[in-house]
């Protein structure tokens, strides 16, 4: 038995997730990608997962990378999140606020929170890579609420 493609993403879409910017820093370059595809996978050790299209920019930055970063937006973060899912270009991170993390990885200003990794592994997925890093350093900023993402578009949290 298989399911169409359009049945899954209709279904798929149902499930509410919040949206996150993963960043890695590549030589000399910043590199960020727009990322609903992420969970947290241990307490302990303290492992993550994002799933990344094998087709992205950000897909062969990973290849290399030793270190990454996953900001978790906040629900006014929007724009930042439509930026960083738009067709990859040099400028953008212009007049995006971010600081550097310990990790060298840009840990965006405003957001929710930041978690900095270490790349532990990678496992096939279909069409995606299973990314998994170790937590190595976490913050959280402030009580704003997250920006959601819930069939096919942006929401917010009521409470």
């Amino acid at each position: 038995m298989s399911v169409d493609q359009a049945t899954f993403r209709s279904v798929l879409g149902r499930f509410a997730s919040g949206v996150t910017v993963m960043t890695v820093r590549d030589r000399d370059t910043d590199h960020g990608m727009t990322a609903s595809a992420f969970c947290s996978l241990s307490l302990d050790p303290p492992l993550v997962l994002v799933c990344i299209d094998r087709t992205t920019r950000m897909h062969e930055r990973l290849q290399s990378a030793e270190h990454f970063a996953v900001n978790l937006l906040a629900a006014d973060q929007e724009m930042i999140s439509r930026r960083f899912a738009e067709p990859p270009d040099d400028s953008r991170f212009e007049g995006v606020g971010f600081t550097r993390g310990t990790t060298g990885a840009p840990l965006l200003t405003d957001a929710l929170a930041h978690l900095e990794c270490e790349l532990v592994k990678r496992y096939p997925g279909g069409d995606h890579t299973i990314i998994v890093g170790r937590v190595v350093g976490a913050a959280a900023a402030g009580d704003a609420r997250p920006l959601l993402y819930y069939r096919g578009g942006y929401a917010e949290l009521e409470r």
